[in-house]
């Protein structure tokens, strides 16, 4: 048997498309992301763009946010407290919680080892001060953003910077932190500390004084102190404030089972 002869039929070849072809999708226009400058992928291009186009600034309260996200940290879910902090910032009005919640995001990311994130959201806290000190010259009522988390954001900087091995800039810094407020205790200690690293023994003790007297007295700071002494050879005062750390440590300790 054999096939049937087919006629001859001339198959349409279409109209094709126009050219430069455009393609379509279904997603809303005010979605539209310009991938040379976002991730495609990234989760929370979509978020952004919606909040900046749907939610007008004044409809949100930043402070309510920022108290929100200290409450995610107080259950360590740190992931949505980096996301909700840095929602507080992009809506604040106020740039003293701008710079509040820039540095509260780096903590954040801190708690999760992202030292590279952390360092991201420091620096933007710091953008803010900087900001605000080249509008003060507009004139003297133009806003102006307070030191109050300047010297916080210095310092977790510097830790950040010391964690991703660039321990250099992390004296710099700690140095930075105490010039804007020389009352923060814990500035005093992390410079120290870094003195310490760097071999600058006297001044690493001169630091953890300072940070004593304001108040900052642990373990941590006990010990931290009695290396610096044992490099100076000092070694009768070092082996004194280990005990004396031991016993902070043992006492604590007390106080959990009590």
């Amino acid at each position: 048997m054999t096939d049937p002869e087919r006629d001859d039929h001339e198959f349409s070849s279409g109209q094709g498309f126009d050219e430069p072809y455009e393609g379509f999708d279904i997603d809303p226009p005010e979605l539209a992301v310009d991938t040379d400058k976002v991730d495609p992928v990234d989760s929370r291009v979509v978020t952004d763009i919606l909040d900046e186009q749907n939610v007008p600034t004044d409809a949100v309260d930043a402070e309510k946010l920022l108290d929100v996200g200290v409450s995610y940290v107080h259950i360590n879910r740190h992931e949505q407290a980096a996301e909700t902090f840095e929602r507080a910032a992009r809506f604040a009005d106020d740039e003293r919680i701008e710079q509040e919640a820039w540095t509260n995001k780096g903590a954040a990311h801190a708690e999760m080892e992202e030292w590279d994130a952390a360092i991201g959201a420091y620096r933007e806290a710091l953008n803010v001060e900087e900001e605000s000190d080249a509008g003060g010259a507009l004139g003297d009522d133009a806003p102006s953003a307070s030191n109050e988390h300047a010297a916080t954001a210095e310092t977790n900087l510097a830790y950040a910077l010391w964690e991703s091995g660039r321990t250099e800039q992390a004296l710099e810094h700690a140095e930075r932190a105490v010039e804007i407020d020389p009352r923060f205790a814990e500035a005093w200690y992390n410079r120290g500390f870094f003195l310490l690293e760097r071999g600058l023994a006297e001044d690493a003790v001169d630091a953890f004084d300072n940070a004593t007297r304001l108040g900052f007295r642990n373990p941590d700071i006990l010990e931290e102190k009695a290396r610096a002494l044992e490099e100076m050879e000092e070694y009768e005062r070092a082996e004194k404030l280990v005990e004396e750390a031991e016993e902070m440590r043992e006492e604590a300790e007390q106080e959990l089972l009590e």
